[in-house]
Order: C-alpha cells, then structure tokens, then sequence
C-alpha cells in the first residue's frame, strides 16, 4: 500500500488562543508592604531598647599611668672633642711593610684550554676558523686513543688560570661555548 504525499494536504497553520486581557491596574503587593512596616517597628523598638546602655568610655592614658616621681641623674659632661688630625701628613710618613710569598722552586704549570675533539681533520679545521673570526689564535693537534685518531682543537699556552678564562670569555661571547682549562700537558 503506497501512502500518496503529493495528493496530501497540507497541515494548518496554528494561531494562538487570545490571552486574557490584561488590567491596566496594578495591584499593590500587600505582603511586602506588611514586611517593610515591621522591619522599620523592629528596627526602631531596638533603637529604642538600646538608648542609653552604651558602654562608659576608656579612661585617658593620662589616668591609666600615673606619673611617678622622676629620678633626677646627675648631669655628666660631654667628653671634648677630639684634636684635628692631618692625615695627609701621617700617610706621607707611615711605612707598609709587607710580606712576600715565598717563591716555590717548581715553575706554575702553564694552562690550555680545548674547545673540541673530532674525528675527522675537516671538522676540527672548521672550529678552528671559528675560533679565528673571533680573534684568537687556536691549534689542531691529533691524538691516537683506543678508538681511533681524535683532533683536538686547543688554545694557549696561557701562564695563568685568569688568562686563559678571559680567552674563554671571548668565545663565549661569539658563541662558542664548551672550552675547557687544564693544566699544559707536552
């Protein structure tokens, strides 16, 4: 049995039920009002319940301490004041004696610092072009080990620690980070 949707009529449109006329009149909500006039009575007969029980005011500090009789101290005179020096004239008199090290009969091993270690020459050769854009002089020097031949890229001889960290300062402001300080081994 096969339904016929275009022979079907169509649905009504719907209309809405006339709604009660509204009165122009408000109403006065009478339970609000009841509730606003006994919170204002409730409010003025605890007022009113409250009058005159307010608490006696705190005594003045002047009643609370009772002044006692000062003690009078003698009166101790000032010591004077000190003479005026000219320090000018002790400095240019006065003598720093001052202790020197005793020097130790082994010279202070001078420092390095290496800033890579690669397996192939080209790659140590590149790091040290680096190290030369940014102002210092760096070395390749090839090292046989278990595994195989290593170039390290060294820097120094430095004769001080302090040198040869402000080497490394330089290379790190060019990004070149990494380099370690050991002691010069020949």
């Amino acid at each position: 049995m096969a339904k016929d949707y275009v022979g079907r009529s169509k649905p009504k449109k719907r209309t809405a039920k006339p709604s009660r006329a509204v009165s122009n009149k408000k109403r006065f909500p009478l339970p609000l009002a009841l509730g606003v006039v006994a919170a204002i009575v409730g409010f003025s007969v605890l007022l009113f319940n409250i009058k005159g029980t307010a608490p006696t005011p705190a005594p003045e500090l002047s009643e609370i301490v009772k002044p006692q009789a000062t003690k009078t101290k003698p009166k101790t005179r000032l010591p004077e004041p000190p003479k005026e020096r000219t320090y000018v004239k002790e400095l240019e008199e006065k003598k720093v004696e001052v202790e020197l090290a005793e020097k130790s009969a082994e010279p202070a091993k001078p420092y390095q610092m290496q800033c890579a270690s690669f397996r192939s020459r080209d790659k140590a050769e590149e790091s040290k072009a680096l190290i030369a854009f940014a102002g210092l002089e760096s070395q390749i020097r090839r090292t046989e080990g278990k595994n195989g031949a290593w170039y390290r890229v060294v820097l120094g001889p430095f004769p001080t620690k302090r040198d040869a960290e402000r080497a490394r300062h330089v290379l790190q402001r060019a990004k070149i980070n990494g380099c370690q300080i050991w002691h010069w081994n020949f």
